[in-house]
């Protein structure tokens, strides 16, 4: 069939959109690069061509319509659609985003990265968790249909299911497809469901950093085998998403708070004749000590010594208990005292996130900032419990700007920059103690892109500043930092916003 579609480039789709360029397909579908008006302009885009049997064209239609609705970063949109004939063949079509490269293309030549295999997941099921919760199933979760498109990671939008619905009649099914939705010889109805999205990103993550699916072991109605060499978080998010039973499997937002790291490793089923022993992560533990030591740093010397010995008493059992809570039950992490951040000085596991593992963790940043009681970036954790802002105490003079003595620029893959057109822009706020070390950091602005942003957030942590002055003191300073990221350079433009 593909020679049939081949044979068709040069013809133009209802006098509106030439097929241009055959980019690939099968029997039941073919790919064209198109052009649309935009404007008052051409732009590139993709069109896809089914053929239109009465019993299924307007169905496709609908489930199109429905698609296009949808709005996501990164989902690839779908823009106009209709039916029409070409050398009497009735075909449906829809115009689409196009995208610059799927991961497909890059999977033969080497596997990803865990840098970059994180940026995907993440990107992944952001997209996936939002479909979810509007009702809808991708239903093809596979490396074809994760793609580049400008400087975003985006997923393809044209097969979208609403959930619960039945899955087309016999056809042809490939290793991302989930067990239950197996077509035997007798045909059983199945109804399409997130955990079927759960399983295909399960296959594709493994052969992203592997180049290669897992053994599956279907007559045995066994899970399938994964290579123990999966680094953690990795191999602990696929054996729970590749588990034969649906309702066993992770959901959508297990996995992304695994990824996060606010979640101890659970135990990984046995793949192999040589058991796999898990070790539980320590981030949950140091995030939930560090509040803690911050409380009593600004507490203060107030109560005399019979007091404090009576309040560990008193106190102490149930710190105790809360240590041990964390270890049993993950949202135990989230449960933190109503008290101002600490500073980010524990190095975070170097299996958790892929930068170096003297950074701090970009997961510890999104976890502070859940805390019961906020703290906005312009606000100090040593002012909120002062009557009056250091700088108003101070006279004598108007403040001396402080200076940038050490700055650091985000180590980013070679591969991820070339995926850039033109510039990526992250702003960082960041919040730095009266001897010029950065105390915390947020994303102000984190620009298109989760990979550049925690690049950009753990490089501004590590930053040294000249405090500055008021009367001759040294005073807390927040400060922007715009990064900006091309192909060949970062560029870091400092701003002194406070005071």
């Amino acid at each position: 069939m593909s020679d049939t579609w081949k044979q068709w480039e040069g013809q133009i789709v209802n006098g509106e959109f030439p097929l241009l360029r055959f980019l690939g397909g099968s029997e039941p579908c073919g790919l064209f690069l198109t052009e649309r008006h935009e404007g008052e302009g051409l732009v590139k885009a993709a069109i896809k061509l089914i053929p239109a049997a009465p019993e299924n064209g307007e169905l496709q239609l609908s489930r199109w319509q429905k698609a296009a609705e949808l709005s996501h970063p990164h989902l690839l949109s779908l823009y106009e659609m209709g039916r029409f004939e070409l050398s009497g063949v009735p075909l449906v079509y829809v115009v689409m985003e196009c995208a610059e490269e799927n991961l497909a293309q890059v999977l033969p030549e080497r596997p990803l990265a865990p840098d970059e295999a994180r940026a995907m997941l993440e990107s992944t099921l952001d997209v996936l968790a939002y479909l979810h919760r509007k009702g809808f199933v991708h239903g093809h979760i596979k490396p074809h249909n994760i793609m580049a498109s400008g400087d975003q990671l985006k997923v393809s939008s044209d097969g979208l299911r609403c959930a619960g619905e039945l899955l087309d009649g016999p056809g042809f099914q490939d290793a991302y497809d989930a067990p239950e939705n197996a077509r035997g010889i007798i045909p059983i109805p199945q109804m399409m469901s997130p955990a079927g999205d759960v399983w295909s990103l399960g296959m594709t993550l493994v052969e992203t950093l592997t180049q290669n699916l897992p053994v599956t072991r279907t007559t045995e109605q066994q899970d399938p085998l994964l290579p123990q060499t999966l680094p953690e978080p990795f191999l602990d998010i696929a054996s729970h998403c590749l588990l034969r039973h649906p309702q066993a499997r992770w959901t959508v937002e297990q996995i992304a708070t695994r990824l996060e790291g606010r979640a101890p490793v659970s135990k990984v089923r046995i793949m192999s004749p040589r058991a796999h022993t898990p070790v539980l992560a320590p981030q949950p533990i140091a995030r939930q000590s560090r509040p803690l030591a911050k409380y009593r740093r600004y507490k203060g010397p107030i109560a005399v010594g019979l007091v404090v010995v009576l309040a560990a008493i008193l106190v102490g059992p149930r710190l105790l208990r809360r240590q041990s809570e964390a270890h049993q039950v993950p949202a135990a992490a989230d449960e933190r005292p109503p008290v101002p951040t600490a500073p980010r000085e524990v190095a975070p596991s170097p299996q958790e996130h892929p930068i170096k593992s003297s950074r701090p963790s970009v997961d510890e940043e999104v976890q502070s900032s859940k805390a019961p009681v906020p703290v906005p970036a312009s606000i100090h954790p040593e002012t909120i419990h002062e009557e009056e802002p250091t700088v108003a105490r101070l006279s004598g003079g108007s403040p001396v700007h402080g200076e940038v003595v050490h700055q650091v620029t985000p180590e980013l893959l070679q591969s991820a920059r070339d995926t850039i057109r033109g510039t990526v822009k992250v702003r960082v706020k960041v919040n730095v103690d009266r001897s010029g070390n950065v105390e915390d950091a947020e994303l102000e602005s984190p620009g298109p892109s989760k990979y550049f942003a925690r690049a950009a957030l753990q490089a501004a942590q590590l930053w040294k500043f000249k405090p500055p002055k008021v009367a001759g003191q040294g005073v807390l300073s927040s400060w922007t930092l715009q990064f900006e990221i091309t192909r060949d350079e970062t560029t870091v433009s400092p701003i002194q916003e406070i005071p």
